[in-house]
């Protein structure tokens, strides 16, 4: 079975399908904030936070893993891999915001603000991806340096490998005979 090419976009049409697929994007991203907020975290407070982390970091793999399929199957696989990374992206920021969260309701001293809310461990990840570091919240505990220290790790992970192979599904995508 030949499959037809598809036909070049017209730039009112590629602006609107990445407009739709950014809007896409920025749901998924609000469901997951939502998530985060409502989420009874509390219930992990008897799982070792190394093991709800690495449980964590496996279903984000999945979750990746599963958009960089779909990016090689799309028809479009650019337009698709920016949507896949700005969801795999809050995704990745969400899982390390609970587990501070999370080490922060465990041990109060972990950190050098307290009590450290939802937004104060959420606000605190974003700093440390985006490497601002404000220092108004630091890690204080020793495990608390140590989940930093793996956080930006993992970051530069995400930003330099990650990007790399989301544009390489893009690429594999556009080779495709049917793509």
């Amino acid at each position: 079975m030949t499959a037809e090419p598809i036909p070049a976009l017209s730039a009112a049409e590629r602006r609107r399908r990445i407009a739709l697929g950014l809007l896409r994007a920025a749901a998924v991203t609000a469901v997951l904030v939502a998530v985060y907020y409502l989420a009874p975290l509390s219930r992990l407070s008897d799982v070792p936070l190394a093991v709800s982390l690495v449980v964590g970091l496996i279903a984000l793999t999945a979750v990746a893993s599963w958009q960089l399929k779909t990016v090689v199957r799309a028809r479009h696989p650019g337009i698709r891999a920016i949507q896949a990374l700005a969801t795999t992206a809050p995704l990745f920021l969400i899982l390390f915001a609970a587990s501070y969260f999370l080490m922060a309701q465990a041990d109060a001293d972990s950190f050098t603000a307290h009590p450290l809310t939802r937004t104060d461990t959420l606000y605190f990840t974003v700093t440390v991806f985006s490497t601002v570091g404000f220092g108004d919240i630091s890690a204080a505990s020793q495990a608390a340096r140590v989940l930093v220290m793996t956080q930006m790790i993992l970051d530069l992970l995400v930003l330099g490998l990650g990007i790399r192979v989301f544009a390489g599904a893009v690429q594999r995508g556009r080779e495709r005979p049917d793509g």
